[in-house]
């Protein structure tokens, strides 16, 4: 359906500029918007390979396996439906630890993986209660570096691109406590 979005979208804007006589211009800005499109995948991609390598070394430190251990009393609290050595968890913990550095793209993966071993568990053709909860969870992900944010600012050239990390951290805790307070009031209502 968005595919179908952005093409009459896209249509709608030559059609307009054909009857507008500006298409020109459309055809400058597309060439140059292209142009631009390519510089900041390179830029947002060197950041990312950092931050992935980053993480690699936190891995490898047995840092993030330090973390998997703070967090899983947390997670097992969130996902009670979830028996602890399941693969579930350990997809889900992965997802968070790469939320948590803004590594979106590489907590993805992980995030579909937990979602299809949550499926086996469930054996029903509807979410769980657990995969709402990590749903929820995933999208409003505490972020401690939003790398591809920082990335952008950087692209552009701001004076500070980091400046914007304490109210990420602000923001993004108050959004996943408000989410799983309201995933919590909701799943009692259905229980």
């Amino acid at each position: 359906m968005i595919n179908i979005i952005w093409a009459l979208m896209a249509i709608i804007g030559i059609v307009y500029a054909m009857f507008n006589g500006t298409m020109d211009q459309v055809n400058q800005e597309l060439f140059a918007s292209a142009g631009e499109a390519v510089t900041l995948i390179i830029g947002l991609s060197s950041v990312l390979i950092f931050w992935l390598g980053i993480l690699r070394i936190a891995e490898k430190a047995g840092l993030l396996s330090g973390f998997a251990k703070l967090a899983r009393p947390v997670v097992r609290r969130l996902f009670p439906e979830i028996p602890p050595d399941h693969p579930a968890m350990g997809y889900i913990l992965a997802n968070i630890s790469a939320n948590l550095f803004g590594l979106g793209n590489a907590a993805t993966p992980m995030g579909i993986k937990a979602m299809e071993e949550m499926k086996k568990l469930s054996k029903s053709d509807t979410a769980s209660s657990s995969m709402i909860t990590f749903l929820v969870i995933n999208t409003t992900s505490i972020t401690l570096v939003p790398t591809t944010v920082i990335a952008i600012r950087m692209e552009y050239g701001s004076q500070a691109p980091t400046e914007i990390v304490s109210s990420t951290i602000i923001a993004s805790v108050i959004t996943t406590v408000a989410a799983i307070i309201i995933d919590r009031l909701w799943r009692k209502r259905r229980e």
